[in-house]
């Protein structure tokens, strides 16, 4: 397949409606083929790009829990991406730095 990524592969599924191509046959004997989609429709929403556009984890286990929930349709997701969500210091602190290595510091949305 010609597919970057799984997130890719994923979307070219969702958008031409074959989701279930995604979802392993030994999964799709034991789970009704609405709550699968469910599944892969909720699994796109949590890789959509910026991060605030994702639902947060009470609202993925709320709609997992409730069948009748509406979900939020997916927008088609970045699959490669500079993201620069504030102020970009890396170039300061590179210069401070003797040896050219760098500390990454992940901060929760």
């Amino acid at each position: 397949m010609n597919f970057p990524s799984l997130i890719a592969y994923a979307w070219s599924l969702w958008k031409d409606g074959n989701a279930l191509e995604l979802v392993d046959s030994s999964i799709s004997v034991s789970y009704s083929l609405q709550e699968l989609v469910r599944c892969v429709q909720l699994g796109l929403l949590c890789v959509q790009d910026p991060p605030n556009a994702r639902p947060l984890m009470s609202s993925i286990v709320f709609m997992l829990e409730n069948e009748t929930a509406p979900l939020p349709t997916p927008e088609e997701p970045l699959y490669f991406t500079v993201r620069n969500y504030g102020t970009d210091r890396s170039n300061e602190y590179m210069q401070r730095s003797l040896n050219n290595m760098s500390i990454t510091t992940l901060e929760a949305r």
